[in-house]
């Protein structure tokens, strides 16, 4: 992980493609219609290289003409869509909608969005792994599941995903949760991260109150200094662009010791 002078942080993450990903990221859910357009363009405008979509989001196509609107090289920015389990056996029929969407010949992240039940989609990260073998994605990974689910992956097919996107703020800090994905070389990518009332707590903002920054800033900030990827997602220009701007200061230890606590530390 690197650090910056920017306001906008450059830190990225190496996945086992070899592919850099962005710590900072733009999340999408929720932003739909014309609004998704513009929000992402604000987020490309402010400096984000990172973009988080999905088939069930119901905006590819929006972000797809933000990404082309902007006019940044498409090898700038990472891009990120979801298939949902529901599309077991149509996984690459369902990709290559994705493609079109985004007007893109590949993304640089495709993620299986939830395992179906308790096991962990077996079949679906086959298809998942012909894709990247086809060059449709250039890096493969799962959200919502648990370690388990990520080792039986392994175990039935020899391969890890590169990321696990989960719901991850300052009140669900797990050491374990993040040692192990550090253990097993998966990148842990945090969701949701100012939902749950994390922006009004006392010691989000005595921190935020010290470092002269925003509740927002400080959680983006500690999501950077752990190594997970966080993807703030707003509609609000001055919001989107907020959130970026992290890359010059860094939380103490005991800033992040505090934060860390708020969860299992």
């Amino acid at each position: 992980m690197t650090s910056s002078t920017s306001p906008v942080p450059q830190d990225a993450a190496t996945l086992t493609s070899g592919e850099r990903m962005p710590l900072l990221g733009f999340g999408t859910w929720q932003i739909t219609g014309d609004e998704a357009r513009r929000s992402v363009l604000v987020a490309l405008d402010a400096g984000y290289r990172h973009v988080d979509t999905a088939t069930v989001y119901g905006n590819e196509a929006e972000v797809g003409t933000a990404l082309s609107e902007s006019g940044i090289p498409r090898h700038e920015v990472f891009v990120t869509t979801k298939c949902p389990p529901r599309n077991t056996g149509r996984e690459l029929e369902t990709l290559r909608k994705s493609l079109d969407a985004l007007q893109t010949d590949h993304v640089d992240l495709w993620l299986v969005h939830w395992p179906a039940g308790e096991g962990a989609d077996v079949e679906m990260w086959r298809a998942f792994l012909d894709a990247r073998d086809e060059k449709l994605t250039r890096s493969v990974g799962v959200s919502n599941y648990s370690l388990r689910q990520v080792d039986e992956l392994q175990e039935r097919t020899g391969t890890l995903p590169a990321v696990n996107q989960v719901e991850w703020s300052p009140f669900l800090f797990d050491r374990s949760v993040l040692d192990g994905h550090r253990e097993r070389g998966v990148v842990l990518e945090g969701y949701s991260a100012l939902r749950g009332g994390t922006l009004d707590h006392p010691a989000v903002r005595a921190v935020a109150e010290r470092q002269g920054r925003t509740p927002a800033q400080v959680i983006v900030r500690w999501h950077l200094q752990h190594g997970v990827v966080v993807i703030p997602k707003s509609a609000k220009e001055e919001r989107i662009r907020a959130n970026a701007q992290v890359g010059n200061f860094e939380l103490t230890e005991a800033d992040m010791h505090e934060i860390d606590t708020l969860g299992k530390a």
